[in-house]
Parts: structure tokens; sequence; C-alpha cells
């Protein structure tokens, strides 16, 4: 299971940032949001793979 968690969250990242596209018509400050959270659930993953 735990070898499942940096996948999980790069799979996270990717849908928060499709919802940021989605979004940055709409409502620029969420989008913005949604980008930071990606950005840190990616980087989060492949800190557990060992990547960075």
């Amino acid at each position: 299971m735990s070898a499942l968690w940096p996948v999980l969250l790069i799979v996270l990242g990717g849908l928060l940032a499709g919802g940021a596209l989605s979004t940055w018509k709409t409502a620029k400050p969420l989008s913005v949001a949604l980008a930071a959270c990606a950005a840190l659930a990616v980087a989060g993953g492949l800190l557990r793979l060992d990547y960075l």
C-alpha cells in the first residue's frame, strides 16, 4: 500500500491541474489555488518516490 501513495498523489495533482485549467476563465483566484495544490501534490508524490 505504501508504494501506491506516490502514484495517487501524482494522479491527484493531475486532477487538480485539470480543474485549474478549466476554471481559469471563470474564477482566477480559485484556479491559482488549485494550481498551487496541484504543484504540492505532485511534489509530494515525487518526494515519496525519492526523485527530488
